[in-house]
């Protein structure tokens, strides 16, 4: 992955010096993976001199009005069934306030709001999907309980330690600056909160990582293609989960950014992973 052997051993030796202040072995430099995956920056449009930020914002205000009916096709709908996982590992803190960071339309905001707490609010930097998100928590008589927020997740506009817990479904790729929006979340998430990520992920296992691959890369842009006004949209999704640092990875990543507890649960085959940490 990286040509330059001797610069990831160096930035294998410089991660574990500072932040787990272990001595380096050579022949095993999966530190040196993670940075140099953290380092390659995906963006939507490649030509654009917008921030990846601006560029996602963008991306999603294009894409709202189909977004829900295409994931539920890409999926097959086997992401409400991973929604349903992570909802019911939240439940089991009982918590009275939840932030539901990337919400887009406000599938999590909506599902958590089974479990009665006293307040949820769904962020997202979208304002075409939040406008969504807000009619769809209207029409269900949930907009007494859900607050739908427009917000960027590497400056959350909350006082430290609000909420009990804090969910992010397919959100985390899209983080511009990803310790920074962890440091956020870390920051506003109460002492003994839990903290809990859906993200896609890569299979490992033959023939299901190859079939997987083929899936991304080619069937996933055409179904984009034909259905969204976004071309390049659907281009995008399948390569920045494909970089993203999943499973003992995004673990260590968590934990360097102060959260304790962290662990993965790889789902369907390893298509998609629940991560969950505490503070």
């Amino acid at each position: 992955m990286c040509a330059n052997i001797q610069y990831r051993h160096r930035a294998c030796q410089v991660f574990n010096q500072f932040y787990y202040k272990r001595k380096y072995s050579s022949g095993k430099c999966i530190f040196a993976k993670i940075i140099f995956l953290m380092s390659k920056k995906i963006t939507p449009y490649k030509d654009s001199a917008l921030s990846k930020k601006e560029q996602v914002a963008q991306m999603f205000d294009n894409v709202s009005n189909n977004y829900d009916f295409l994931n539920r096709i890409m999926t097959f709908g086997i992401d409400i069934k991973w929604r349903k996982k992570v909802v019911a590992i939240v439940e089991k803190k009982k918590p009275e306030t939840i932030l539901d960071i990337a919400t887009g339309t406000g599938d999590f905001a909506i599902m958590l709001s089974k479990l009665n707490p006293k307040k949820i609010t769904g962020l997202d930097l979208s304002k075409g999907m939040l406008d969504i998100g807000i009619k769809k928590v209207k029409d269900k008589n949930l907009d007494g309980l859900i607050d739908m927020v427009l917000g960027d997740s590497e400056k959350l506009p909350f006082e430290d330690n609000s909420f009990d817990a804090i969910t992010v479904g397919f959100g985390v790729r899209n983080f511009e600056n990803l310790d920074k929006g962890l440091q956020e979340i870390y920051r506003v998430l109460k002492t003994d909160g839990i903290f809990v990520v859906l993200e896609t992920s890569q299979p490992e296992k033959f023939p299901v990582k190859q079939i997987f691959n083929f899936y991304s890369k080619y069937i996933i842009p055409t179904i984009g293609k034909l259905f969204s006004k976004d071309k390049r949209a659907y281009t995008y999704l399948p390569q920045s989960a494909a970089i993203f640092p999943y499973g003992q990875q995004f673990n260590n990543i968590l934990e360097k950014n102060g959260f304790n507890n962290a662990t993965n649960k790889p789902l369907t085959f390893g298509a998609a992973s629940i991560y969950t940490a505490t503070k």
